[in-house]
Order: C-alpha cells, then sequence, then structure tokens
C-alpha cells in the first residue's frame, strides 16, 4: 500500500506554495472499526481501497487535477479547525469526475442501480456526516441523530479535532492514500460515538444465528407469507425498554404466529428513542417473545437499526433477502390500527420517495385493522449512508 500511496502523491502536480505530504508508513495496522464501518456506509468507495485500483485512478490526469485542488485547500487552511472540515467537503464537479473515474474501475462492486449511482450518493452521504458532526448542520431527525453536544462548544471542536488527526493518520486497507475525507467522515462518527450503524454486525450471527441456520433448509413454499414485520413504537421515556404500544405489538403479533403459517416474526427496532438510550428496541421485542408467548428463538429475526417506519420496511427486506425468502411472497406488517393505516396511506409512500429516494415494497391487502399485506422490493438493498446511523 505504501508504494501506491507515493505513487499517488508523486503522480499528483503541485499545488503553488504547498508542499507534497509525505508517503504513509509501511508499519500500518488495521483498524477493525473504520473497517467494518467503512465497509458499511461506503460500499462502492470501500471496494476502490485496493492498491490496483488506487494506481489506475493515480493515472487519471483529471483525477490527479481533483485531488490537487482538495489537497491545496485542505493546507490552505493551517490550523483552523471549522476550514479543515469544510475543506473535506465534496464539490458537484469533484463528484462527478470521481463518479465517472470509479465507474470504468473493473472490480467495483455495484449496487442495483449501478456504481455511478453508488459513489454519488456515498460522497454526498460523505458531505452530510461532515455537515452534521463536524459543521453544526441539522440532522434530518435531531432529536434522536447527530452527537447531542452543542455544535459551538469546546467539546465539539475537541471531536473535530481528533477525527481530523485520525484521517491523516494512517490505516491499512483505507482509502487515504486518494483523499482523507472518507476516514475523516468514519472518525467523526467515533468520535462523537454514534457507530450505531454495526452495532450487530455481522446480523445474521448473534441473537439471529438460530434463525439463519434453520433457513437454509426452510421450504418457504410451505408458508401463506415470508415472513410477520411487528414494526417498532420506541418509547419516549428514558429507562422505558418497550413501550406501552410496542407490548401491544407483540401480543398481536405472538396471536398471530400461532396460526402457523408465517415462518419467522421480525422485529424492528433501534436504539433511538429516547436519543441514546441504552435499549434497542427489537431485541427486547425479542425478548418478550420468547419469555412472555413462547416463540421459538429460531422463528424469530431481529432488525435492531431502524429509527423509523420507513427503514422498519426497507430493513425488514433486506433482511428477508439475506434469508433467502422469495421476494415475490408477500409478508405481513403487523401493529396497532393507526400505524397500519398510515403504512397503507399516500403520505406514508410519498414519505419512503422523499427520505429514502425509492418504494421498498408495495402495498398490498388489508386482511384486519392490524394485518397488512405487503411486498418487498429488492432495491431496498441500496445503502445510503445520507443516514450514517442506518444507511
Amino acid at each position: 500500500m505504501a508504494t501506491v500511496v507515493a505513487a499517488i502523491l508523486a503522480a499528483t502536480p503541485a499545488v503553488a506554495g504547498v508542499d507534497t505530504p509525505p508517503a504513509a508508513p509501511t508499519d500500518t495496522v488495521p483498524d477493525r472499526l473504520a473497517q467494518n464501518l467503512s465497509r458499511r456506509l461506503f460500499p462502492v468507495l470501500n471496494g476502490a481501497a485496493r492498491p490496483d485500483s488506487l494506481a489506475t485512478l493515480a493515472a487519471r490526469l483529471e483525477v490527479r487535477r481533483v485531488l490537487a485542488d482538495r489537497a491545496g485547500r485542505r493546507q490552505a487552511c493551517g490550523t483552523e479547525t471549522l476550514c479543515q472540515a469544510r475543506a473535506m467537503l465534496w464539490q458537484a464537479a469533484e463528484i462527478e469526475v470521481m463518479t465517472s473515474a470509479l465507474a470504468s474501475l473493473p472490480g467495483v462492486p455495484a449496487p442495483e442501480d449501478g456504481v455511478a449511482n453508488g459513489v454519488g450518493r456515498e460522497l454526498r452521504g460523505l458531505d452530510t456526516i461532515i455537515e452534521t458532526y463536524a459543521l453544526g448542520g441539522v440532522p434530518a431527525y435531531p432529536a434522536i441523530d447527530g452527537s447531542g453536544i452543542p455544535a459551538d462548544g469546546p467539546e465539539a471542536q475537541t471531536r473535530t479535532k481528533a477525527a481530523l488527526a485520525l484521517a491523516q493518520t494512517p490505516r491499512a486497507g483505507s482509502l487515504q492514500a486518494l483523499d482523507p475525507s472518507i476516514e475523516f467522515a468514519l472518525a467523526l462518527l467515533d468520535t462523537n460515538d454514534r457507530t450505531d450503524a454495526i452495532g450487530f454486525e455481522p446480523i445474521s450471527a448473534g441473537l439471529n444465528e438460530p434463525a439463519f441456520a434453520r433457513a437454509r433448509t426452510l421450504e418457504w413454499a410451505r408458508y401463506r407469507y415470508s415472513a410477520m414485520v411487528v414494526t417498532g413504537v420506541g418509547p419516549e421515556v428514558p429507562e422505558m425498554p418497550l413501550s406501552p404500544l410496542g407490548k401491544l405489538h407483540l401480543r398481536l403479533a405472538a396471536n398471530r404466529f400461532a396460526r402457523g403459517d408465517i415462518p419467522y416474526i421480525i422485529v424492528t427496532g433501534g436504539r433511538a428513542n429516547p436519543r441514546a438510550t441504552r435499549f434497542t428496541e427489537a431485541e427486547e421485542m425479542r425478548s418478550a417473545l420468547i419469555h412472555r408467548y413462547g416463540v421459538p428463538a429460531e422463528a424469530i429475526v431481529i432488525e435492531p437499526y431502524a429509527r423509523h417506519t420507513t427503514t422498519n420496511l426497507r430493513n425488514a427486506a433486506r433482511l428477508l433477502m439475506m434469508l433467502g425468502a422469495p421476494l415475490a411472497k408477500d409478508l405481513l406488517i403487523v401493529c396497532n390500527p393507526v400505524q397500519s393505516a398510515t403504512i397503507e396511506g399516500p403520505a406514508f409512500a410519498a414519505r419512503n420517495l422523499r427520505e429514502l429516494g425509492y418504494l421498498p415494497g408495495r402495498v398490498g391487502k388489508r386482511v384486519s385493522p392490524t394485518e397488512l399485506e405487503y411486498r418487498p422490493s429488492s432495491g431496498s438493498a441500496r445503502i445510503d449512508p445520507h443516514d450514517p446511523l442506518d444507511p
């Protein structure tokens, strides 16, 4: 890796008044947390963190010019923290160049809508992380997202300074040889203790291991539905593991599961309400289904990341794909009548398009006031770091 770093730096045109930074030392080590977070948030960009890919990018004149311009902006800031953070942002023209360059690289993992869209989405998501955690930007859901500390306070400055230092401290397998901004975004999440996106990885292991083991031999055709999705209703009171409506959802789910025509209950809800709660809703729901209602562990799948109803359904679709479930089979959403009616309405579809950019599935037949059929979409596999806590 060090020789590739040196090649990129040597190939980058000099910027007036800017010294060429030294090549990374050879004794770098992997950082498992940063590595896992990079894979989760930036699968396309992370897939380009290979010596051959970096060397190919370094040979492109337009890429060298972009990297030189960005290096010049950073170094012109001197030691001014906020200036350095702003210099890490990707401008629209720079994103266009990198999108074209990375889309032509062989072996880069492609999302369902193509490498070019994936690169653009990831670089714009990277900007969102920097704006939110370094520049005082308001997150999409300020009550539960962000750092929870004053953006102009000394603690926020300390965290940003540490993230800037981490971005320049070599890490094996990173994209620092290309540009330090990705490492800076990862470090901001780390220094602000918002690495929520990897809290349960690999998702097929741990509490989900019994269900995934069962899926390997499951005869899906025997069942009317691929799964039951129990949506979350996060508590608003500190130290409350499950909300009152969450307890209602579980009894509804246990009664419906007893009919025997659904192989899995997917309980979905992350560590969201109130901010920084120590409880993960899906874990608490799983525990209650097992200990209160006798549902076997191998029939329960936890989805511990979603903080909103939109991502409850998107993430459930992802889990079904991982389990090998046929997406041509409906699932059944079970929740309280008000939430169920909301999911069925046009405003919820519009919210999905606004916040996710697509519909994670299609609403089907209403079975009862608390039961709604739903056909998941393979488009739900799309990763978007615009929401770095649940991409």
